[in-house]
């Protein structure tokens, strides 16, 4: 998503939770609701709410709270979900294959185009109707095809090796699950999943509260 100035990454980091309840509110049909009720589903405080929305722009009104269904559309355009983006997924192991089968990627507008992989074993199995292609054809299909947002599943010696492909082929999204950090021109996003580092913090956190006991 793209970073508005002036605004810190910690509020655009909370607007993904907020546009998912928003989203359950209206699965439950829920025509409006005030920013304390949504501090009770949401976990963060009214003021913090509040805040988070002002920057964006004035949604709520006084004795009347947030319109769910016109925050829910407003927060899907500051997220970019009005727009669609191509995807490809490098990498077609466990972590690359469960990606791939997550089928809300097309209702976010996140279109997955292709999967590499460098096994052989691999090649030619369809995920989802998407054949795995050699990761040797990975800078042909990306000169050949407009892509938005790269995937890396790879293992992190070969993280910034396809990292460099996808940058110098236009990809200015990536997604990286490789345990490394990536070297990007200042042009290119790149969003870390790094899960060796969420489960470090909840056995921290695990380990904290034993100790309160």
């Amino acid at each position: 998503m793209e970073r508005k100035k002036g605004i810190s990454m910690a509020v655009i980091k909370r607007l993904p939770k907020y546009h998912r309840y928003l989203q359950e509110l209206l699965n439950n049909e829920v025509d409006r609701i005030s920013s304390k009720e949504l501090s009770e589903k949401i976990g963060f405080t009214a003021s913090q709410i509040r805040q988070d929305l002002n920057c964006f722009g004035d949604f709520g009104q006084q004795g009347y709270g947030y319109n769910v269904k016109e925050l829910y559309n407003q927060i899907s355009s500051i997220l970019g979900l009005n727009k669609d983006y191509n995807s490809v997924i490098v990498g077609a192991g466990n972590i690359g294959q469960a990606i791939a089968n997550y089928t809300k990627f097309n209702k976010l507008g996140i279109e997955l185009t292709a999967i590499f992989d460098a096994n052989p074993k691999l090649l030619g199995i369809k995920i989802r109707d998407i054949d795995i292609k050699d990761i040797d054809e990975l800078s042909n299909f990306l000169r050949e095809n407009h892509v938005d947002v790269g995937i890396i599943c790879v293992p992190r010696v070969n993280a910034q090796k396809v990292c460099d492909i996808l940058v110098q082929n236009g990809v200015k999204g990536i997604w990286n699950f490789a345990p490394v950090d990536l070297d990007v021109p200042s042009d290119v996003t790149v969003e870390n999943v790094h899960l060796s580092e969420s489960l470090l913090t909840l056995v921290y956190l695990l380990n904290e509260s034993e100790k309160d006991k």
